[in-house]
């Protein structure tokens, strides 16, 4: 990788290090943003090693400072989401283009990014649908069990059922395998059979 992206990984994680919401992790509570770049990141290596330079950073900045625009700034239905969802995503990308073009990527590079972030041509670009699988395969491995209480039953199969709608077959081969608990692991089995 080149010394920009090493500056723009930094710039991106200077960035989500400033949220104040914490997860807790190994090493202890840590900025929530900050940790799902991280994750991001480390499972698309996992999943997609030879992932390009846009794809990888496409996959740190996914999110990047996602809690200046809260979910609960939007109505509460369907509708609500899908505008929250793609104000954020439009966001992240103008968020993480002004830090691409201070580490001193050009246009090209810094488009690129910003395309995947927005999932443009998701099912025909094949890093958008490779940066889909890893947010996909991050929810399940690390957001699922807390999501699922607050969820009654029959929606979080319809979630699964979304979820595994939008990821590859290579995803869903490594989706079976990743370390959840019992009952997450029961949901996405029950979803799948149905």
């Amino acid at each position: 990788m080149t010394s920009a992206f090493e500056t723009a990984i930094t710039l991106i994680d200077e960035s989500n290090a400033q949220d104040p919401n914490q997860t807790e992790t190994v090493a202890g509570e840590r900025p929530a943003e900050l940790v799902y770049g991280e994750r991001m990141s480390a499972r698309l290596v996992r999943v997609y090693p030879q992932a390009s330079e846009a794809l990888r950073l496409a996959a740190r900045a996914q999110h990047l400072k996602r809690w200046t625009r809260p979910r609960a700034d939007y109505p509460m239905d369907r509708k609500g989401y899908h505008a929250w969802r793609n104000a954020a995503k439009q966001a992240h990308a103008e968020d993480v283009g002004a830090l691409l073009g201070e580490a001193g990527y050009d246009q090209d590079m810094i488009s690129r990014v910003q395309s995947l972030i927005r999932k443009e041509r998701l099912k025909r670009d094949a890093e958008a649908q490779a940066l889909e699988d890893v947010a996909c395969l991050v929810f399940l491995e690390h957001y699922f069990s807390a999501f699922a209480p607050k969820h009654d039953h029959e929606k979080l199969i319809g979630i699964v059922r979304k979820t595994w709608a939008k990821m590859s077959d290579t995803a869903r081969e490594v989706a079976l395998k990743l370390p959840m608990d019992k009952s997450s692991y029961a949901l996405v089995e029950e979803a799948l059979s149905g």
